[in-house]
């Protein structure tokens, strides 16, 4: 039925794409006459199209994984109604009231038309696989702390198949962070995934991807090992020996290819190197109620207003000083002028946090790692001190990744096991924690003050959070233990929908405890 159906939606599509042709062909004028006359032709066209589509077998594949295979068919179906429909005509009445350009823009609009609307289901459905996919407030993670990161070796229809497959079966479980193929095909993309330069640079593009925060899990190499040159067999062998990262060969998981030294199959390096991060205490954590609970906040939708009437107000007011902070910045640190690294955001789901450079590079020419105190200048420790280098991420803000304020995103080998709550919400350009001590405090306080701000979110909590944001920007980060200590203590119970947060500070929060304790 559902095959009857797409033949009968293509020849509809042959007739439309017939009837636009001939409008076309008049200047956009329409009268019966004209149409009268077409009717002839137009009948031939669409007896001609019954016959050839099924020959064609347009109608057995399925729209939305249409494939290149499919559009060549459907040029070539297109090219044969054309040339059926011209030949009975001719046949018929010698192509009375046909004009002879007519046949030609016919053949180019049905391939349009066909073409287009499979293309259409395509994008449609693939949009659909994005939506599904986009973590929202209050989502765990599904595979929490154990998100793999790939880097894809070689560039062939393996690729294609295996991003196309991550992209519906497991999005946001799978990261890629790259592909390594030919030199012609460096600096361009694959399913929006960068090709970061050759199999033989392998080294130096893990050691650039760690200093963006991208830690790579398993590098899956697509083509054979054999395949590959000598210095990118080298190269491979030696990341695989010199590190945790494993290795894998896609065509010897699927059975097309077998090899004498089989390679190990990288999951228990990964598990090991999982099991080497801190794992946060099981009691900062919120059960299954508590969590739906704290979705239901209508707080949460007047937040992400909140953020976009202010990043875009930023955006605005800045918007005249943006390009004398760039000149400074190419002055004191050369190309390139942005930096990023990839970070854990709204439901675990991997996003780029920009910053304006203020370091230069990581490692120099021969690869060695170049201290942080030669790397950075005076001006650079300003920009860093003012948070004027964080400018870009009021673009992160306006798309939805980041709040103004929220749990600060961690780097990936920094999130701690376990702890999925500081995930729940969109992480903030600062947070509570970041007002409480920052980088001088442990993860576990950071966790304590990530959870306790959850479940006390307010517009007035938030802009007590800005304004002490400031004030650090002027006398630097000081530690509140009073603030951690009440973090720790707060109970677990989170307000329901409606009500007020369940203190407004963490002085409230040390008053009732101490009320409680008497």
């Amino acid at each position: 039925m559902r095959r009857l159906t797409a033949l009968v939606l293509d020849i509809i599509l042959i007739a439309l794409a017939t009837l636009c042709a001939d409008f076309i062909r008049n200047d956009f004028q329409v009268s019966l006459a004209r149409f009268v006359a077409l009717g002839p032709y137009l009948a031939l066209s669409i007896g001609a199209a019954a016959c050839v589509l099924p020959l064609a077998g347009l109608h057995r594949s399925v729209w939305r994984y249409s494939a290149l295979s499919d559009y060549v068919r459907i040029l070539v179906a297109s090219a044969l109604v054309v040339v059926a429909a011209v030949a009975l005509g001719f046949t018929v009445n010698r192509l009375a009231g046909v004009a002879r350009s007519l046949p030609v823009l016919q053949l180019l609009l049905i391939g349009a038309f066909l073409g287009s609307t499979r293309l259409f289901m395509r994008l449609r459905h693939n949009a659909r696989l994005r939506r599904s996919a986009r973590p929202k407030i209050g989502e765990v993670p599904q595979a929490a702390g154990v998100r793999k990161t790939v880097l894809l070796v070689g560039l062939n229809h393996l690729t294609d198949l295996y991003l196309s497959s991550v992209a519906e079966f497991v999005p946001g479980r799978i990261s890629v962070a790259g592909l390594l193929g030919r030199e012609r095909h460096t600096g361009r993309t694959v399913h929006g995934v960068p090709v970061l330069g050759m199999p033989e640079q392998i080294a130096d593009v893990l050691r650039d991807l760690e200093v963006r925060g991208v830690h790579v899990d398993l590098i899956l190499v697509t083509s054979t090992f054999e395949a590959l040159s000598l210095e990118a067999q080298t190269a491979l062998r030696n990341v695989e020996a010199s590190t945790s990262v494993s290795l894998e060969f896609i065509a010897e998981r699927l059975g097309l290819h077998e090899r004498a030294d089989v390679h190990a199959t990288g999951l228990e390096a990964s598990s090991d190197k999982l099991s080497r991060r801190a794992s946060i205490d099981p009691r900062l954590s919120i059960d299954e109620a508590e969590r739906s609970t704290l979705i239901r906040r209508p707080y949460w939708r007047i937040k992400r207003g909140c953020d976009v009437l202010a990043s875009l107000t930023l955006l605005l007011v800045a918007a005249p000083f943006l390009p004398l902070l760039v000149l400074v910045v190419a002055w004191d640190v050369g190309l390139p002028l942005m930096f990023s690294q990839q970070r854990p955001g709204l439901g675990g789901a991997p996003f780029k946090v920009f910053k304006l450079r203020t370091m230069l590079a990581a490692h120099d020419h021969s690869g060695q790692r170049v201290p942080d105190h030669l790397r950075s200048s005076a001006l650079g420790h300003f920009l860093r001190r003012s948070r004027l280098d964080e400018l870009p991420q009021l673009f992160n803000i306006l798309r939805g990744d980041m709040s103004f304020v929220g749990p600060r995103p961690l780097l990936p080998v920094d999130q701690p096991l376990g702890d999925v709550t500081r995930l729940l919400v969109r992480p903030g350009l600062t947070g509570w924690a970041q007002i409480s001590g920052g980088r001088s405090i442990s993860p576990e306080d950071k966790a304590a003050l990530d959870l306790w701000y959850l479940k006390n979110a307010s517009l007035a909590l938030d802009m007590r959070i800005l304004v002490g944001t400031l004030l650090i920007l002027v006398r630097g980060e000081r530690r509140n233990d009073r603030a951690i200590e009440v973090a720790r203590l707060v109970p677990k119970a989170i307000d329901k929908p409606g009500s007020s947060p369940m203190f407004r500070s963490a002085a409230d929060a040390t008053d009732a405890i101490g009320k409680k304790a008497a």
